[in-house]
């Protein structure tokens, strides 16, 4: 198959557009159907290893992307498709990775890597021709020279965080995973960013006892002129690594950012750190599909209770409406039964399968120390180290820096 592809390239070579990379095209008959429907007969699929080596013939420079598709079976070629995505990025060609059942942590680790975008298998309707426009779009311009000018450079992993109820925690969450990652390695410095975007009822500075400032207003209101100095000087030092933008000083409708707002807000912050922490309003608004794209993991904190499963249920029908992937979704369950509440871990395991969704992460119940430490302004790493959801916060945080190190590693 690969031989007849290469053949079928260079016999197309003046109208070749894009190619799919596959273990085997056949498995996803959906994919073909829309790639023809989308791009007509300027498309064709190679191997892995045939990818690679075409990416060395001039033929290739004429590539706008190359779709990699994967299911579980392929982390056996992981190390390929590594070295694909790091190549056809040093020839500035667009990754579109299209995966089924793969992993979020592995999807991670390969948007880290350089692909652009990701859609789930099978397609929704009309997904690959609005990704591919998206793709042939310029890079998001945050300010003429700004990433230059100010320090940028960096491709930040940005996380989300959204509670599904009221009292859900998913600030705590977010301040403690965002102190956690900047204090993970004590030689290997990582820098990170906490962005608080509940403008109404933000209580990122509260935990961290900060002063909300009015150049949170300024820089929030003006993000169309904002440039690298206007961002970092909106930004309040926490610790040595870490950098807060609080929620403003006032209550402020939500519809005063745009989609672009937030999207431009995002692309500086991840250019200037290495990870991006973002605590979400608890309801949806316009601008929530900005971060959802934006995302390289979106986590959704729900407690054991009618109102975080009916609200998880919700999201997931909004999402479903607006053809949008829940593939980027991860479910915590927090204050998460202990090991020896049978009645409770049944409870969860039936909350689970009624949503059809899994709990990546059960963070147990801290107690008093959780919200002691948070009416200090105190992160749990320094308030009650031996607390068991800082121990459960700070494993994933050393999740996240291994999958970094091997991105790297696998990149160098």
């Amino acid at each position: 198959m690969a031989m007849a592809s290469i053949a079928k390239v260079h016999e197309e070579a003046p109208e070749f557009r894009a190619c799919t990379v596959s273990r085997d095209i056949g498995k996803f008959e959906l994919l073909i159907e829309d790639m023809e429907v989308v791009l007509g007969d300027a498309w064709g699929d190679l191997s892995f290893q045939a990818a690679l080596t075409f990416l060395e013939q001039p033929d290739a420079a004429a590539l706008e992307f190359l779709a990699v598709v994967m299911d579980e079976e392929d982390e056996a070629h992981l190390t390929l498709i590594r070295r694909l995505i790091k190549r056809a990025r040093e020839k500035d060609i667009r990754v579109l990775l299209v995966a089924e059942e793969l992993s979020p942590i592995l999807l991670h680790q390969l948007l880290r890597l350089g692909a652009d975008d990701f859609l789930p298998y099978p397609l929704p309707e009309d997904a690959l021709r609005d990704v591919l426009e998206r793709l042939r779009q310029p890079p998001l311009a945050v300010a003429p020279g700004a990433a230059v000018t100010s320090g940028g450079g960096k491709r930040g992993a940005v996380l989300a965080v959204q509670s599904m109820a009221g009292g859900a925690g998913g600030s705590t969450f977010a301040v403690n995973l965002a102190g956690t990652l900047a204090q993970i390695s004590k030689d290997d410095a990582r820098s990170v960013c906490l962005l608080d975007l509940d403008l109404q009822r933000g209580s990122v500075s509260t935990y961290l006892d900060m002063p909300r400032t009015e150049r949170v207003y300024e820089l929030l209101s003006n993000l169309s002129d904002m440039d690298g100095e206007a961002f970092t000087h909106a930004l309040q030092p926490c610790q040595d690594r870490m950098k807060v933008l609080t929620a403003p000083a006032d209550m402020l409708p939500f519809d005063i950012l745009s989609v672009e707002d937030v999207a431009s807000l995002i692309a500086m912050a991840r250019s200037h750190f290495d990870y991006v922490i973002i605590d979400m309003p608890g309801v949806v608004v316009q601008w929530t599909e900005a971060v959802l794209n934006a995302a390289d993991v979106y986590f959704a904190l729900l407690l054991l209770d009618m109102r975080s499963a009916q609200n998880t249920l919700r999201l997931i029908r909004a999402l479903s409406a607006e053809d949008l992937s829940t593939e980027k979704l991860r479910f915590v369950l927090n204050r998460a039964p202990k090991f020896t509440d049978l009645a409770g871990k049944s409870r969860a395991k039936r909350m689970a399968e009624s949503l059809d969704i899994s709990f990546q992460l059960m963070i147990p119940d801290g107690l008093a120390q959780v919200s002691e430490s948070n009416d200090h302004g105190l992160l749990l790493a320094n308030f009650a180290p031996k607390n068991p959801v800082h121990k459960e916060i700070r494993k994933l945080a050393e999740q996240l820096y291994d999958l970094d190190r091997a991105a790297e590693a696998a990149g160098s």
